[in-house]
Parts: C-alpha cells; structure tokens; sequence
C-alpha cells in the first residue's frame, strides 16, 4: 500500500513538474515579450534574466500555494485524492500544449482551477468543492485584467503627459533602459505567483495521500517548482512572445515600460493577498490599456478577442476534460 501510494505520488510531482515546465517557456514568454519586442533587451539575455528572476520570486512566498491547495477542496475529506490530482495536471498541460501549439496566451492558471474543479466534481459529486474558496479565486481571475487594464492607461496616460515635451528618440532612450528593469520585475512576479500553483497542487497531493497533515509546502516543493520554471523560461515560448509584443498594440519603448509595470504591480499585489492570477490575463490587459492610452484604435481588437474567447472558454473545457479524465480512470482501475 505505501509502495504504491508514493509511486502515485512521484507520478503526480512529475506531471506537476511538467505543469510548471510548461508554464515557464508558456506563461513567462508573456512577461519578456514587451522587452523583447521593443529592442530593450536580446531575446537570449530576456530569457536567461527571466529565468534567474522566476526562480528568486518562486522562493519568496508560499500564500498563493496554500489558496490551491485548500481554496478549491479539502485534501483531507477527499478519497483518491492523488488520482484526483493526476487528473487535473493530465487536463491542464494538455490545454496548455494545445493553446502554445497555436499560439493563443491562455491562462495556466484558468487551466489548473478548472482542471482541478472538474476532479473534485467527478471524483466526489458537487457537495465537494469549496465554492466560497472558489469563487474568491474565480473573482481574482475575473477583477486582475480589469484592474490591469485600467492601471496600464492611467500610467500610460501619466506617461504621456509629463514627458509631452521630450523628443521621442530620447524618450525610447530613457525607457529602453528602464525596461530593464520592469521586465526583471515582471518576470520576479510571475514566480511569485505561478510557480506556486504547482507548489500548491502537491501540497494537495501530500495530504490527500496521507504523506503529511498539512498545507505547509516543503522545502524541496519549492526548489523543484522554482527549478521547473526556470527551465520552461530557458525554453523560451516565441509564438507566445510574437502575439503579445506584437498583436495587440505596435509597442515602443514607454508603452512596454508601462504595461510592464502595471502588470507586475498587479501581480505582486495579488501574491501579497494570497490569491493566484492569470499572468497572462493581467499583462495582455495592461498592454491594451496603455494601447487604449495613446489611442483606442491603436490596439488590435481582433486580437484581443482571440484572447478573450480562449479565456472564457479555459475554464468549463478544462473542468469537463478533468472529469472525463478521472472518468476513464476510475472505471479502469476501478476506484470507488
């Protein structure tokens, strides 16, 4: 029985390894594409800065972890909960391939929730998900991009207005330095947050499977998720990178400046409050925001609704494909 429980459990902090691998050359493409686009750094040098900064901001904070890990469901009232588990990471990299595959910046973290909801349901019946812990994480995903998009015009516009005056080779001088460090910034957010998403899901999986009592994450939960994704990161994601530096606004370096600045504002903000959000979600919206800043026909709307639509429809996909998955698992290997 426990040679078997912890082959299960090395099975699951494979897939979630994998889960955050996937996020780094998926998601984190979204946070040095701005610094890409605009020249303000070479891809090889954005990927690697990127890749050292999710690993320090992995590291730092737990809160985002324990929100997984017991926002959505209780590990400890669940049976199969490993199984469970595996389900859910089966159905979010999944998603995540297919969404990387054709270049749409979905959410991981839209994938992840739903995939692990739709578990829960197959696995327990509704009666099991915690729908205040939920909902509050739903509310999160839903608020950030608003808040980003509105926080990027108004730093845009601000923008805008104290440096009207200055030549603008000069400006792109200024900024192309200064994005530097936003994109450094950015990149620490992300790790902040993403890569706890996965700390969080084998946390789950460690209590559920009995292994420890708690939603404490070990030391070696957090290295292995922060290595992860500082490898996914080192892959890079250029498909990613071309639609969001490239298809929703035409980018200089003052507007990349703002978005990135906003977004990992955002972000930090959330980490702080121990909520997860879609990196994502909130960095596309804060790039339309400041494109909306210098002018609403500046960004690309066709884009954006691409993007819009691959967000809606992550969750219900991610929760019916994770239930269909437990689905096949339970009947084969007869879990009751």
């Amino acid at each position: 029985m426990l040679e078997s429980t912890l082959i299960l459990m090395a099975i699951v902090v494979l897939l979630a390894l994998s889960f955050d691998f996937i996020n780094g050359f998926h998601d984190t493409a979204n946070s040095i594409a701005t610094s890409v686009s605009t020249k303000a750094l070479p891809p090889r040098i954005a990927i690697i800065l990127a890749a050292f900064m999710n690993f320090f901001g992995a590291m730092v904070f737990t809160g985002v972890a324990k929100t997984i890990g017991g926002g959505i469901a209780d590990p400890l009232e669940l049976n199969h909960g490993m199984y469970i588990v595996t389900a859910a990471l089966i159905s979010g990299i999944t998603w995540n391939l297919i969404t990387w595959y054709y270049g749409i910046p979905s959410s991981s973290s839209h994938a992840l929730i739903g995939s692990l909801t739709g578990a829960v349901i197959a696995a327990a019946g509704f009666n099991a998900v915690n729908y205040k812990g939920f909902f509050t994480i739903v509310e999160g995903l839903i608020l950030s991009p608003i808040i980003a998009f509105s926080v990027g015009f108004l730093v845009m516009s601000l923008i805008r207005f104290i440096f009207k005056n200055t030549h603008p080779a000069k400006l792109n001088r200024r900024f192309r330095l200064l994005q530097i460090f936003t994109a450094a910034w950015q990149a620490f957010s992300h790790g902040t947050n993403d890569a706890q998403k996965s700390m969080g899901i084998i946390t789950f999986a460690l209590v559920a499977g009995g292994i420890q009592s708690d939603l404490e994450v070990p030391l070696w939960v957090k290295c292995s998720c922060a290595l992860a994704m500082a490898l996914g990161t080192s892959v890079g994601g250029w498909k990613i990178i071309k639609t969001v530096g490239t298809k929703i606004i035409k980018l200089e370096p003052s507007n990349g400046f703002a978005a990135d600045f906003s977004s990992a504002l955002i972000i930090i903000m959330a980490t702080f409050f121990k909520l997860p959000v879609s990196t994502t979600h909130v960095i596309s919206s804060s790039i339309m925001g400041v494109g909306s800043a210098k002018r609403v026909s500046a960004v690309k709307w066709g884009t954006a609704e691409k993007m819009v639509m691959a967000w809606i429809i992550t969750l219900p996909i991610t929760i019916i494909f994770s239930g269909l998955i437990y689905w096949v698992m339970s009947s084969t290997l007869n879990l009751s």
